[in-house]
């Protein structure tokens, strides 16, 4: 394995970050990865950690949808001006809830946008001058004016099949979310029909405690948080999790909330995280990469305090 992630540690203040990412770094971490949903843009976290480590920095993901076609343009660049030869790009629907409900931008034909977004991006970023009416948005007259030396990697975050055959046909791999080691045997297959030598990066969330009954409630939260949004719950029936989901569904429709919680099997959490002491996440980290994942971004769902959480995030890192 090449790469070993970690996602940028939202857990402290951004004035921070330069002391945790460069003990990260130090600890064997090769790369570090931002998000964007409600908290810190996608890319500030990375400028910065640009200046304080020489790691490749990824963000998993951007919206195609919440900023215009020249701003995120220009935002790319700065990023792989800042950070030459190791940033990469990563773009993806997101989601209703964070475009719509959050942004008022209509959630309109995600596969289309997708696709738009990274064509002109890859058109842009070589500094053409596109006018152009793409299906989604239109482009009059912009140039890019900074001339980049290295085009930076664009992945896409894909879930089911027609995502995920556009990754691999239209940019550098995909960004995988929300599955077991297992699932990425079923879907890498499709990125993978675009061509040999694309990446898969893939954010694995990781509950290190040996506290089963802390580790349950925590990753049972975040089940809940996310597998009734309709991308995901779209996602996990086409894997099969249809039968397992439906009792947490009908209460979380229902609006009982507490009965959803309830309704998470215990072998869903063991299916979606790693859990148990640092050095039993790490080995489940490693299943994903034997199951096809590239670069492993893990996302700490911690249950202690901040002294706890750094010194976990150097018990997690990759070991010789």
């Amino acid at each position: 394995m090449n790469r070993y992630g970690m996602s940028v540690p939202f857990a402290f203040p951004l004035h921070e970050h330069e002391e945790i990412l460069k003990q990260l770094e130090g600890a064997g971490y090769t790369d570090f990865w931002s998000s964007e949903s409600n908290g810190t843009d996608g890319f500030t976290p990375l400028a910065l950690a640009a200046a304080w480590t020489t790691a490749r920095l990824g963000i998993a993901i951007i919206p195609a949808y919440t900023r215009g076609p020249a701003l995120l343009a220009m935002h790319t660049a700065s990023l792989a001006e800042a950070a030459p030869g190791r940033f990469v790009m990563g773009i993806g629907s997101s989601s209703n809830i964070i475009v719509q409900n959050w942004n008022d931008v209509e959630f309109d034909r995600p596969w289309y946008r997708v696709r738009d977004t990274v064509r002109f991006l890859r058109r842009a970023l070589t500094g053409e001058k596109i006018t152009e009416d793409f299906d989604t948005f239109s482009v009059k007259g912009f140039r890019l004016g900074r001339e980049l030396k290295e085009q930076p990697p664009i992945l896409i975050a894909a879930l089911q099949k027609g995502m995920l055959r556009l990754a691999g046909r239209e940019s550098d791999g995909a960004i995988l979310n929300w599955l077991s080691a297992e699932d990425v045997k079923t879907v890498t297959p499709y990125v993978h029909e675009g061509g040999e030598g694309r990446e898969i990066a893939a954010r694995l969330f990781v509950i290190p405690t040996t506290d089963r009954a802390a580790a349950l409630s925590i990753g049972k939260r975040a089940i809940a948080a996310y597998l009734n949004v309709p991308v995901y719950a779209k996602f996990h029936e086409w894997l099969g999790r249809g039968e397992m989901l439906t009792p947490m569904w009908k209460h979380w429709e229902a609006g009982d909330r507490k009965a959803a919680l309830e309704a998470i099997p215990d072998e869903l959490v063991d299916q979606l995280m790693c859990t148990g002491s640092p050095a039993e996440c790490r080995d489940q980290v490693m299943e994903y990469v034997a199951s096809g994942v590239h670069t492993p971004a893990l996302q700490l769902m911690h249950p202690g305090d901040s002294g706890d959480i750094k010194q976990t995030m150097l018990e997690l890192a990759p070991q010789e």
